[in-house]
């Protein structure tokens, strides 16, 4: 059976693709050097209609509540970034213009807004050298260094120096955590369940978020603002497995690159880039399960922890649940040895 692979490497080859979503001119050579921030590609944008569903973006269920945070008017302008709508208290959530444009209708809980034209800058992503073009899209970036790939992301990128804002992995990020002499990194935190707190990286900025867990209610929130943010681990209150959290805390003050597009369908996952100078082999995306593959457990009750894969059983193995599946002997720290289905494992590389 094949299996899910999670890269956690100090040192590897990576080469990723950069693709611009529509058309447009590629405006690097290949071989060329380039930067993170670099813009390897631009494409414009005609006018578009988008729609803001205010009651998700703020978690309101009621479109009258909905209605009440909002705090523009049909007819007005708004550069990229500007306030919507928010909440006031505690918690309070704030949904943002994606960017310029005019509001055309307010009703039942929804913006609906005419973007201007833009033009879109496709940047490389992280440190490296062009190895191909991609004719109107754009190009494939290679570097190597350290590659680590986490379970969820909200779909930004970004670069900066890694900072991280505390050793303990099991913290909560808290608004006070975030300083201003975080402006401009990429910050390691532990679990984060506040949306202040996320909305407190954003107006710093940060460059990028990499938490080991957070809670399932901020994914609105998170998926809203305008910096990377990436979960290692999982929805829920999990600490980072020690792999990880070693190769952050020991890549402290090295520039790091967030990607955090996520796609279920396509097998994407957020992943983190640690250029480094030296050379490596690419990692294998694909695996077959073995004895002695060091693995990840990813469903309860053993969800976040590592262990070493001991056999793979033969057949179907009865869980204690009753359920028939493929399954292992997974070691676990001490003497604790696990039976896992294959599905809820994932080899770490």
């Amino acid at each position: 059976m094949l299996a899910t692979v999670k890269h956690i490497l100090a040192l590897t080859y990576i080469r990723r693709a950069r693709v611009l979503p529509v058309p447009g001119t590629v405006t690097v050579r290949s071989g060329q050097k380039v930067n993170a921030s670099d813009v390897i590609a631009q494409a414009v944008l005609p006018a578009r209609h988008q729609l803001l569903d205010i009651r998700r973006g703020l978690g309101i269920p009621q479109a009258a509540a909905a209605e009440r945070a909002i705090v523009r008017r049909e007819g007005d302008r708004l550069e990229k970034g500007d306030i919507i709508a928010e909440t006031s208290g505690v918690f309070a959530r704030l949904v943002r213009a994606p960017a310029a444009g005019e509001i055309v209708s307010i009703s039942g809980g929804q913006v609906l807004l005419r973007l201007q034209t833009t033009t879109l800058e496709l940047k490389a992503g992280f440190s490296g050298t062009v190895s191909d073009l991609i004719p109107d899209r754009g190009a494939f970036i290679e570097t190597t260094g350290a590659l680590l790939q986490g379970a969820w992301g909200n779909g930004r990128a970004d670069s900066g120096l890694l900072v991280t804002t505390a050793k303990a992995q099991e913290e909560e990020l808290t608004r006070a955590s975030l300083d201003v002499s975080l402006r401009g990194a990429v910050v390691l935190a532990g679990h984060c369940s506040s949306a202040d707190a996320l909305q407190a990286g954003a107006e710093l900025p940060l460059r990028g978020l990499i938490l080991a867990s957070m809670s399932a209610s901020l994914v609105p929130v998170a998926s809203s603002l305008n910096y990377p943010i990436i979960v290692m681990e999982g929805f829920g209150k999990l600490p980072m497995n020690d792999a990880a959290l070693r190769l952050l805390l020991s890549s402290e003050k090295r520039d790091a690159s967030v990607n955090a597009s996520f796609d279920v369908r396509t097998g994407e996952r957020p992943e983190v880039v640690i250029p480094l100078p030296a050379s490596a082999e690419p990692a294998s995306d694909v695996e077959h399960f073995a004895p002695d593959q060091t693995v990840r457990i990813v469903g309860a009750p053993y969800t976040g922890q590592i262990g070493t894969l001991i056999q793979v059983r033969p057949g179907l193995a009865t869980l204690p649940n009753g359920i028939r599946a493929p399954a292992a002997d997974v070691q676990l720290d001490g003497d604790t040895r696990v039976v896992i289905p294959l599905a809820n494992l994932e080899v770490l590389k």
